[in-house]
């Protein structure tokens, strides 16, 4: 098992010196999420792509978590990012792109920790855990 607990898979160089990866390591153990997680950024198609295959989905969605938590034989959790939904989200709910990629991860670590946004009483609830991690250790 990796001793990092975040890891960061992106051909977009933009992402790698944005994403602050100490700050979501923060997020990761204050969740108690005992797995590294890796987040693989890819384009709107691609993350369609795996949309399609692995969960039978035919929309475009910003992020996608794979809960690896109790799997013996699987050693990191897997999180699929859409960079385009990230920046077109930035724009269309007047974000900085830094404050959305940082929302993004940290919305798909608290899958990983448990949290669900099926009903509008869990969807609060998540976003106030993303506005809580946010301004605890992404603020710009």
């Amino acid at each position: 098992m990796s001793l990092n607990k975040i890891q960061l898979e992106s051909p977009y160089s933009e992402v790698e010196s944005m994403l602050n990866q100490d700050s979501l390591s923060k997020v990761h153990t204050d969740l108690n999420i005992t797995k590294p997680t890796i987040f693989y950024f890819m384009s709107d198609e691609q993350v369609l792509e795996v949309n399609r295959e692995s969960l039978n989905h035919d929309y475009y969605t910003d992020v996608i978590t794979f809960d690896y938590e109790n799997d013996a034989d699987i050693e990191e959790n897997e999180v699929v990012v859409s960079w385009d939904r990230i920046q077109d989200n930035s724009k269309n709910l007047d974000q900085t792109l830094h404050q959305e990629v940082h929302r993004v991860c940290i919305h798909a670590l608290l899958h990983l920790a448990g949290y669900t946004d099926e009903s509008e009483v869990e969807k609060l609830k998540m976003t106030t855990a993303e506005d809580r991690y946010l301004n605890l250790y992404c603020s710009t």
